[in-house]
């Protein structure tokens, strides 16, 4: 008899267990940092509009899950998934080395360059030699400012982070910088194509660098919740392959953004 408890016992604590790590994910949480136009970004009604936010709603539809929005600093992101604020970070987040080993990634969602800013005929280009004595200002936490303190700050430019990147290019406005790096898509269409990015331009070429500016963006997700890892994969394959994908890109780019 002693055994027969003891093994109800082990068999019900089994069951607790699985059930206390198995979720069905009927609403999914997904923290964003709301001031990089076009992929996030807040529209006249308050409401977040974009890119990785029509992504997200999508991937939710095809779980049958409820999408819940958490607005966040970016540089907090990974502190913030990791105490469980949200489910997974979609936020323009690159799929680096550095960052996967504190967290798990969805499959690629796209993948875009980066590119340096600055006044027209500035005749800065974004290498150690041109920029030393300069200022470049990043976004906290992004995949930009690890590689402008990687290889340029060591050098003598004086990179500035900002807590988002409205302020990044606040300060370029009044001359506090010379310059800026960030993503090349979120620059021209947020940037340099409204009346304020008038008096600027991208400087040289794309940089490329896996080690720091990564591989593409992805959802950053806890390791532990490979499940969710899984329903978004399925969601995001099945978006690619039935055209779904491709009809939101073209609701904000005339170019692929899904890259090689």
């Amino acid at each position: 008899m002693k055994k027969l408890l003891a093994a109800l016992t082990v068999a019900l604590l089994a069951t607790v267990s699985i059930g206390a790590h198995a979720k069905d994910w009927t609403t999914v949480r997904f923290g964003v940092d709301a001031s990089y136009p076009p992929f996030e970004s807040k529209g006249s009604d308050g409401k977040l509009v974009g890119f990785d936010i029509d992504l997200g709603n999508e991937i939710c539809k095809r779980m049958n899950a409820k999408c819940v929005w958490v607005e966040n600093d970016f540089d907090g992101m990974i502190p913030a998934l990791k105490a469980k604020k949200f489910d997974g970070v979609l936020s323009s987040m690159s799929i680096t080395p550095q960052r996967a080993e504190q967290i798990g990634f969805s499959a690629k969602l796209f993948n875009t360059p980066t590119r340096l800013v600055a006044k027209k005929g500035s005749g800065i280009l974004p290498t150690a030699d041109s920029l030393k004595g300069k200022s470049v200002g990043v976004e906290q936490g992004t995949i930009q400012e690890t590689y402008a303190k990687a290889y340029w700050e060591p050098k003598g430019t004086k990179v500035v982070p900002y807590q988002n990147q409205d302020q990044v290019y606040a300060d370029l406005l009044s001359g506090r910088l010379d310059a800026t790096l960030q993503d090349a898509v979120q620059a021209d269409i947020g940037f340099l194509k409204t009346p304020r990015g008038a008096g600027f331009e991208f400087v040289g070429k794309d940089l490329d660098d896996p080690k720091t500016l990564g591989t593409g963006a992805g959802v950053g997700l806890r390791k532990e919740d490979t499940d969710l890892k899984a329903k978004m994969d399925k969601a995001i394959a099945d978006m690619i392959k039935d055209g779904t994908y491709k009809k939101l890109e073209q609701k904000y780019f005339t170019f692929d953004v899904y890259g090689s």
